[in-house]
């Protein structure tokens, strides 16, 4: 285990005689007492910085949790990174210890987050599943000085680390069976053709997590692992699933065939596999073949009922279902605004061409928020009539659509502004199908707008279990940091703003959270820096047009607390 104080060298050039006596004392006080208690041998300590090591991974990962811990929740000046490796080493005359075990914990320690753990690949394998914490995949880092790439995890527990998730320590997995559906991988020869083999996947998903006798892990996280050679008992351990769900699709001019395999992510071991042929014209039908199939092999005693309602098909017409996959092809490309206004054609094309495609019409109306909520779209009168009447038409259209319900939702909630209707219909989507992540994540910010930022919260956090490494985590993150803002929680507020901005640093309303909430907490320099960053992406932003960003806060003072902070941040009038 590697430690080492935050910002050293700029605190001892501010104090230097108090950061030094805060170091010795934290050394004194929480770090030796913490080694002590879970059998760790200090190797030796630098000015700002100790190197310890443990019998087992548990007690090094238990040691940090307490020492961060003791940290945050006292008075300290300063902060710790901590890194921790499993590895050989060679042990010196002196009792020093010398080797790339050592090395690799002190490179991950310097990479790690302000008050945060990262421990290595193995030291994850060792402990995931023995210890009450969560865990977030930071993926391959390639270190100073170290020839291969290192996989990290940070982990997540606690109250007070920054920014350490205390709702990854929302509840595990549960024990219902759970499955992941990996992208399937496109033989057809042709790239353009990914968007097909993608729309299946999407299907088998939201038709599997129809049934409340399975925990399904949504379609975002499952598409990290797009076109890359994965271990099926890795994708277990980092999604949290019992099962893995892989396949392949095979498309020519009229037929297609699709072949899938369920294998346990414990053992590797294949419990089924299964081969569907048919023309283009029968594609529903192969679909709803391979998801009976696995629903059968997984969980049979799901009732029957359930099994035919994971079956229903979104639309009759291939053509709009096609244009229909192209537009979540291009939704999916989040935080980039030539990306939502194709989607938004797409889906009206779709709708063109069906004109009862309950979902296009939903996933239209959603076009429209995101737009709003990125601040690339200035409302108009004309605009909210076409709001309400997609999601007035996807309500009518798909009353047990989950999609359209939550969408719709979502989008007259914050275009419309009708609070009500729009959380009774995500109410209901959860209602029809409590494994849809993108009807806890729209039902988190309506409970925001309502004035419910606890439940809000919850609500992220639940989206957060089910998609546990979305490309979309950044507006999760946003979400929680907005619910903090509103609960007084500054630090914690910037620290969750902090997160959702190190996946896209441009995202408006993470820096608009930035803002307000170092400004409230009393950072004016960090404040200063997210707003310039704001208003180079969006000039025309005042506290007289946040109205073209802002949601439909229910409470007054709510809107006060924001207009305060941004206006403490530097935005003018």
């Amino acid at each position: 285990m590697s430690a080492d104080v935050v910002g050293y060298s700029a605190l001892m050039e501010h104090d230097e005689e108090a950061t030094y006596a805060e170091f010795e004392r934290l050394k004194r006080e929480v770090i030796e007492p913490g080694l002590s208690r879970h059998d760790g041998r200090l190797i030796k300590t630098t000015g700002d910085g100790a190197l310890a090591e443990f019998a087992s991974p548990s007690a090094a990962v238990r040691c940090a949790l307490e020492i961060q811990e003791s940290i945050a929740s006292g008075q300290s000046s300063l902060k710790l990174r901590i890194g921790i490796n499993l590895g050989e080493v060679i042990v010196g005359a002196d009792g020093d210890l010398f080797g790339d075990g050592i090395n690799i914990a002190v490179r991950l320690e310097g990479v790690a987050d302000p008050g945060g753990i990262l421990i290595s690949e193995k030291v994850y394998s060792e402990v995931e599943g023995k210890l009450r914490v969560g865990f977030e995949d930071r993926s391959e880092q390639r270190l100073k000085n170290i020839s291969k790439p290192i996989r990290a995890y940070a982990v997540r527990a606690g109250a007070h680390s920054a920014p350490i998730n205390r709702l990854s320590a929302a509840p595990p997995p549960p024990d219902k069976p759970s499955i992941a559906v990996l992208p399937f991988e496109n033989l057809s020869g042709d790239p353009e053709q990914d968007y097909f083999a993608d729309g299946i996947v999407e299907e088998i998903i939201t038709a599997l997590s129809h049934l409340k006798a399975l925990f399904v892990i949504a379609r975002n996280s499952s598409f990290t692992y797009k076109g890359r050679a994965v271990d099926v008992k890795q994708v277990g351990r980092e999604l949290g699933v019992r099962y893995v769900l892989e396949g392949s699709v095979r498309k020519t001019a009229n037929r297609v065939r699709i072949t899938g395999q369920l294998v346990d992510s414990a053992t590797g071991a294949y419990l089924w596999a299964d081969r569907f042929d048919g023309g283009l014209g029968d594609i529903f039908e192969l679909q709803d073949r391979v998801t009976e199939r696995v629903v059968g092999a997984i969980a049979p005693a799901v009732e029957q009922a359930e099994i035919e309602r994971a079956k229903r098909k979104p639309t009759e017409s291939l053509d709009a279902y096609t244009i229909y996959l192209r537009g979540l092809a291009k939704l999916y490309q989040f935080a980039n605004r030539q990306a939502n206004d194709e989607a938004l054609r797409l889906f009206n094309s779709a709708i063109d061409l069906d004109p009862e495609f309950a979902s296009a019409y939903g996933r239209a109306a959603f076009c429209y928020a995101f737009a709003k909520t990125n601040g690339w779209l200035s409302v108009t009168a004309n605009e909210i009539a076409e709001v309400k009447r997609l999601a007035q038409r996807a309500v009518e259209l798909g009353k047990d659509d989950t999609i359209a319900l939550a969408a719709a939702g979502w989008a007259l909630a914050h275009i419309v502004r009708d609070l009500e209707l729009g959380a009774a219909l995500i109410d209901r989507a959860l209602v029809l199908n409590s494994n849809l992540a993108e009807a806890w994540y729209c039902g988190g910010w309506v409970k925001i707008w309502l004035g419910e930022p606890e439940v809000a919260i919850e609500r992220f956090a639940r989206a957060m279990h089910l998609n546990p490494v979305d490309p979309r985590l950044m507006g999760m993150r946003n979400g929680i940091a907005h619910a903090h803002f509103f609960l007084g929680r500054y630090d914690e507020a910037a620290s969750w703003a902090a997160m959702a901005l190190q996946d896209n640093p441009d995202f408006q309303p993470a820096l608009r959270n930035a803002a307000a909430s170092n400004a409230m907490a009393e950072r004016p320099e960090q404040a200063h820096k997210a707003m310039a960053r704001l208003r180079q992406l969006n000039p025309t932003l005042r506290i007289s047009t946040l109205k073209d960003v802002r949601g439909p806060y229910r409470l007054a003072e709510d809107l006060s607390r924001l207009e305060e902070g941004l206006r403490r941040a530097g935005l003018p009038e």
